[in-house]
């Protein structure tokens, strides 16, 4: 027996395994590729980004978010979202006029100034109700109003000089 040499459990040499793979995947195609290809073709047509929020600060951001649920005002976060990207938050059509945001930066300070206080917390949180914040243990906090003009789909760019 030839210590020297790994035993492969597979019985075609890997150039014969790459040969079949190429049978299957024609051409260029990756299998990252194929499968973008096949999840296009079973998703539907909608978008499923409703309330996007881009980050085009150079800063980590985290966002909360205020809305309507039910008809109580409900406050959820966080997202954490890198400089020059984008995070869907809201993910169905938007049924609220009004959404409220609240940003952040990693250590904690505030980067919007908005007028309307909503609950937040320090750790991961879904808030029914806006009233009484610290008397029911968690953070008063002044959320941004956005206003989506009623439409089902809103992107808000948060930039360095957010209102």
């Amino acid at each position: 027996m030839d210590l020297r040499r790994p035993r492969t459990l597979s019985r075609f040499s890997p150039r014969k395994q790459r040969s079949r793979v190429r049978l299957l995947f024609p051409g260029r195609m990756s299998l990252a590729a194929l499968g973008a290809a096949l999840l296009s073709m079973l998703s539907p047509g909608k978008a499923h980004a409703e309330f996007t929020v881009c980050n085009q600060t150079l800063d980590v951001v985290n966002l909360a978010v205020g809305q309507k649920v039910d008809n109580a005002d409900q406050t959820d976060g966080w997202w954490t979202i890198g400089a020059n990207q984008c995070v869907n938050v809201i993910r169905e059509e938007l049924t609220n006029r009004y959404i409220y945001l609240y940003a952040t930066d990693v250590f904690g300070h505030a980067i919007v100034n908005g007028s309307t206080e909503m609950c937040i917390d320090r750790r991961r949180f879904s808030i029914r109700g806006i009233e009484e914040c610290w008397q029911r243990g968690h953070i008063a906090a002044r959320f941004v109003e956005v206003d989506t003009l009623e439409q089902v789909r809103w992107t808000y760019f948060l930039t360095g000089n957010s209102p």
